[in-house]
């Protein structure tokens, strides 16, 4: 039951659309601009950098919102597992931000809610998955192969830090928790099906400081 509501929580975080009421402030609807991505790299071609950097940062908060409103419900009675719940809460808010259903279950990719989950859960893991998203974006300007990266760093991080016991759990639990980010990391794979494809084509757009550039 607790992980229910974990997830219950993490989703109506989620389901605030930065995006999707940027658009509206700008008088433009995002999901008919650009890729049609709810997401702070479609805003970012669409509203400027500026725009993008901000929806960026609230599609970050609102998981750190959903995991802080966790720990703050269920920090004393469940502190054995509260990483756990944690990683509930940001899968739930992770699919929010996906599948809003008031929006047709259309929104974005989950990489800014994404990073979000990953300053709350544990500041290694955002400050080394931040140097190899960095480290490629500086050097192939692809911001999907960046974040797809980025996210398969994540996962095997957390499986190294918790099988040294960093988190402070028990095997079992240790293993759900692997599970929970095997699924997001298949789910930002899946949401990046058609970059990957462009990818593998040479057809993905790049993005540059203050421009952009296709390779078509």
């Amino acid at each position: 039951m607790e992980r229910i509501i974990c997830l219950l929580i993490g989703y109506a975080c989620g389901l605030f659309q930065t995006a999707y009421i940027m658009g509206k402030i700008y008088h433009t609807d995002i999901r008919k601009q650009g890729s049609g991505n709810l997401g702070s790299t479609n805003v970012m071609r669409t509203l400027g950098k500026k725009a993008g950097a901000l929806n960026l940062l609230c599609d970050c908060l609102k998981c750190v919102a959903a995991i802080l409103i966790v720990r703050a419900l269920f920090g004393d009675r469940y502190a054995d597992i509260l990483p756990l719940l944690s990683l509930y809460a940001a899968a739930g808010c992770i699919l929010g931000h996906n599948f809003p259903f008031y929006l047709n279950f259309k929104g974005g990719k989950g990489i800014a809610a994404s990073v979000g989950l990953l300053a709350a859960f544990d500041w290694r893991l955002l400050l080394i998955c931040a140097v190899v998203f960095f480290a490629l974006f500086f050097t192939t300007h692809y911001v999907s192969l960046c974040s797809i990266s980025a996210y398969v760093t994540a996962f095997i991080l957390m499986v190294v830090f918790g099988q040294r016991g960093d988190y402070h759990m028990d095997q079992s639990h240790m293993l759900e928790l692997y599970v929970v980010m095997a699924f997001l990391t298949v789910l930002a794979l899946f949401r990046h099906k058609k970059n990957i494809q462009r990818l593998l084509d040479g057809t993905e757009s790049q993005i540059y400081l203050g421009k952009k550039k296709k390779n078509q």
